[in-house]
């Protein structure tokens, strides 16, 4: 456990985004590990929290947790998770239809990442790629994928894009959360107290398209904003760089 850090099982779900209902089931399923027990209450520590997030993670893939449990000991024994993270279980849905510009090999993948820890498991974790089957992955998001390749390709270490990108995605899915709770403390709010006809109806759809639309764009754009705003008062990388 990382010093300094301790949650109680509510505190871990809510840092989290889960239920101590699910926090209990992967208690039980083996895929979370126990917490350190003082007098009678339980501690977890970052450690466990970034182990709830990776099992969210690829919950969202469509890894059914017995085939997490796998994954997460290959993890913990430091194991080529190539295979493992390869494999669909067999009462999943139908197969996933994938374009074969958008597939690749999991030897090339795991090559691809072999300079980062976990990388593998990471980059599918963050939702840059997806298992089609034992020997095959798919690009996931395009989109993060060229942004991660880019970046990588003008000198910044994988790794520490990665870590910024697992970071990226935690804080995303806040944003998210609270927007969704806008939504339904005021537009849905609405909608459940009025006459809920057709003018209603069109009236919260269009408040959808807009909250499914706005917030994202404008996270972006607020991003990029500062990013700008600290690179141009950054004062050893105006020195570092030619007068214009």
């Amino acid at each position: 456990m990382t010093a300094g850090v301790e949650y109680t099982i509510d505190e871990l779900a809510r840092e989290a985004g889960t239920t101590v209902r699910s926090l209990r089931v992967y208690h039980e399923r083996g895929v979370l590990p126990p917490p350190q027990v003082k007098g009678r209450t339980g501690f977890y520590g970052a450690d466990h929290l970034n182990r709830v997030r990776t099992i969210s993670r690829l919950l969202d893939r469509g890894i059914k947790i017995n085939g997490i449990k796998e994954l997460l000991k290959a993890w913990d024994r430091g194991d080529d998770l190539g295979d493992i993270l390869g494999v669909v279980e067999p009462d999943m849905a139908e197969p996933v239809v994938v374009a074969a510009g958008d597939m690749i090999a999991a030897t090339e993948l795991a090559e691809r990442y072999r300079d980062v820890p976990n990388g593998l498991a990471r980059v599918v974790a963050v939702g840059l790629y997806e298992p089609v089957d034992a020997a095959t992955y798919r690009i996931a998001d395009r989109r993060l994928v060229r942004s991660l390749d880019r970046i990588v390709d003008a000198g910044i270490p994988a790794d520490e894009v990665i870590g910024e990108l697992e970071k990226l995605r935690a804080d995303a899915d806040r944003i998210a959360r609270r927007f969704v709770d806008l939504f339904r403390r005021t537009a849905l709010a609405s909608f459940q107290e009025s006459g809920q006809g057709p003018a209603q109806v069109a009236e919260l759809e269009g408040q959808l398209a807009a909250m499914r639309a706005v917030p994202g764009a404008a996270t972006a754009e607020l991003v990029n904003l500062f990013i700008t705003r600290y690179l141009g008062q950054d004062a050893e990388l105006a020195d570092a760089l030619p007068e214009a």
